[in-house]
């Protein structure tokens, strides 16, 4: 069982790997969704897990799957070299 329900934004920006200014600037575009409480702004344990991948269903995977798939296609020659850079 997890000890806090919500996270800090630098609890967030840590597990995301990126800035805290960052993460403050996706609350306020709404892509992060996040309570404010005083001055401060929480961010809820599930929220982080469905940002991480933890909660996709069958669906997005396939989605998600098809896409790479595609891409892979059309740019895998260019994606290899560019790699090899």
């Amino acid at each position: 069982m997890e000890k806090y329900k919500y996270l800090s934004i630098p609890e967030v920006a840590k597990l995301l790997g990126i800035s805290r200014i960052a993460v403050y600037k996706k609350v306020k575009k709404g892509q992060i969704q996040a309570e404010k409480i005083g001055r401060a702004y929480a961010v809820p344990r599930e929220i982080i897990s469905s940002i991480l991948g933890g909660s996709l269903d069958d669906r997005a995977k396939k989605e998600i799957n098809e896409v790479v798939e595609a891409t892979m296609n059309e740019y895998g020659e260019t994606l290899r070299l560019l790699g090899k850079e």
